[in-house]
């Protein structure tokens, strides 16, 4: 029989027992408990550090910057956060220096080579991220700047063309139109210039013609009269547009002869072969193969520059060669040109005069092998409102004793030379030409002691010179403008020394304005107008025996 009390204590010894294994037990497990909560959470900053340094080395600023800001909640290690946040603020400074530089550069080489648009595009790139950057915002008003600038050039080109077309209402509007944007632009106002003075002579030229019909008209008894076919052949030239004038030209043409091709004759070699002294040639719309010979003082008459075309081969000779004998021809309304331009030193001129002489009126001396248009051999020649363009020598030449070479309101367009050319003692008349776009110079005169007379020509942007005059007798050089060109404005050498030269403008050349051989007395000069060229304004006492220097050089 156990005893009550002995059972009593091993009760409470064994509940005793029991609760300090329980205590214990329950210890063992909170240890265990905190040494894996330990273990994960290094696990988790070492993993962090971890992934911000891969971030950083792969440039993935954005994620290493989430990364440490992940960090940051879970240690005061604070020497690997401010470290880290340093690495990736140069980084990203680095990358942002490099993204600009390279947009920048390529902003800067599209504007230098024109390609506004994408300059535009590139320097957004930029821009659109940092739209404070200073260097993105310049090239942007540059190329704001370029802009403005290509459409006053493509404004300029539209009134030259309009000019070159005689269109004169609508060239003296654009032009007015661009000096309202661009006040203070010679350009645009020697544009309205032009403009306004071609307008009044086509109003002069139109009153002539009238007068011109009326005399004609007054002496029409029904048969033929040489002189009032002459005056309606000038009122023709004048009023081109005007319907009387040419139908009462048309009826006294009818007096003489008149060889029709094709109809007569199927070529025009054809007819010309047939044709006697005064006969009248017509020539209608097409394209018609020469070469042609001329040794009678014929007519020649196309459908008009536009619509009548005569070519031939480069080596089968001139498209037109015309004769001692045919001294008084008269060649209108015809386009000559050469298949392709020859090679080699001895080439055929589109046309050439061999003594005698022809008038030449709306004709067209283009893609020759030599010269366009050649007078030689004591020839006398006019041109009027003619077009000498893209010839393998000069537009039109002369040379030679005892010719002459009359050109008024012609153009003479990039030619592999000059646009027009004097030597050997040959007199010459440029009135009011257009020489533009040349190899060479757009007028070079070095015709010995031979009678000059060049009075308000356009000399624009040639690739020598506006005016050389290299040697010369009697006569003026006056009113002509030399804008553009690329070695200089003008130039008058000793062996000139006696021509008048006045009331002429240099501006805007890449060289000199005006350029003096030593020798010539500047105060003889001073109402020449030299201004806005790069090199210097008036260039005396200069020795041109040895090459101007280049336009780089000048800068």
């Amino acid at each position: 029989m156990h005893h009550p009390r002995k059972l009593q204590y091993f009760t409470v010894l064994l509940i005793c027992t029991l609760i300090i294994a329980a205590g214990g037990w329950n210890g063992y497990l909170h240890y265990e408990i905190t040494k894996t909560e330990a273990h994960l959470y290094f696990s988790k900053i070492t993993g962090l550090e971890l992934q911000s340094t891969n971030e950083r080395e792969n440039h993935q600023w954005q994620s290493a910057i989430k990364t440490l800001t992940e960090l940051q909640k879970l240690t005061s290690d604070t020497d690997f956060i401010k470290l880290s946040r340093r690495t990736i603020d140069a980084g990203m400074m680095k990358e942002q220096e490099e993204f600009i530089a390279y947009w920048t550069t390529q902003a800067s080489s599209e504007l230098s080579a024109g390609h506004l648009d994408a300059a535009d595009a590139a320097a957004h790139q930029v821009l659109n991220l940092y739209p404070e950057n200073v260097e993105a915002s310049k090239i942007q008003t540059a190329i704001l700047s370029s802009r403005i600038d290509q459409a006053r050039l493509a404004d300029i080109a539209s009134i030259r063309s309009l000019l070159l077309q005689k269109n004169w209402p609508d060239a003296i509007k654009s032009a007015t139109s661009l000096i309202a944007r661009f006040p203070e632009d010679l350009e645009a106002k020697s544009l309205y210039n032009s403009a306004t003075e071609g307008a009044e002579k086509a109003t002069a030229d139109r009153a002539k013609a009238e007068e011109l019909y009326q005399m004609a008209r007054a002496r029409d008894q029904g048969n033929f009269d040489q002189g009032a076919l002459i005056w309606l052949r000038e009122a023709r030239l004048l009023a081109p547009e005007n319907t009387e004038i040419r139908s009462l030209f048309e009826k006294f043409a009818l007096y003489i002869r008149t060889l029709h091709v094709p109809g007569e004759f199927a070529t025009p070699a054809e007819a010309i072969a047939q044709a006697r002294d005064r006969d009248r040639v017509v020539i209608a719309e097409g394209s018609w193969q020469g070469p042609l010979v001329i040794e009678t003082a014929i007519e020649l008459e196309g459908a008009g520059s536009s619509k009548t075309n005569l070519q031939c081969g480069p080596d089968e000779g001139c498209v037109i060669t015309i004769g001692p004998s045919a001294k008084g021809a008269h060649i209108s309304g015809i386009s000559m040109s050469h298949q392709k331009i020859g090679e080699g030193a001895e080439r055929f001129s589109v046309v050439l005069v061999r003594g005698g002489g022809a008038d030449f009126i709306d004709c067209h001396f283009t893609h020759g092998s030599g010269h366009g248009l050649a007078v030689i051999e004591g020839a006398q020649v006019k041109t009027n409102r003619c077009l000498f363009s893209e010839n393998g020598w000069d537009g039109v030449a002369v040379s030679g004793e005892g010719s002459l070479l009359e050109v008024t309101d012609c153009q003479s367009l990039n030619n592999y030379e000059h646009g027009i050319e004097a030597w050997q003692k040959a007199s010459v008349v440029l009135r009011n030409n257009h020489c533009e776009g040349n190899t060479g110079n757009g007028i070079h005169m070095d015709n010995g002691q031979a009678n000059t007379i060049i009075e308000g020509n356009q000399l624009i942007a040639n690739r020598e010179f506006g005016l050389v005059i290299d040697s010369a007798g009697t006569g003026k050089i006056s009113g002509n403008s030399a804008k553009k060109n690329l070695l200089g404005g003008l130039v008058i050498r000793y062996q000139a020394a006696a021509l008048k030269f006045t009331d002429n403008q240099a501006t805007q050349n890449e060289g000199p304005g005006l350029i003096l051989e030593k020798g010539l007395d500047p105060t003889a000069y001073s109402s020449n107008i030299s201004t806005d060229n790069h090199g210097e304004q008036i260039l005396p006492m200069a020795d041109l025996n040895t090459p101007p220097p280049s336009p780089i050089e000048n800068h």
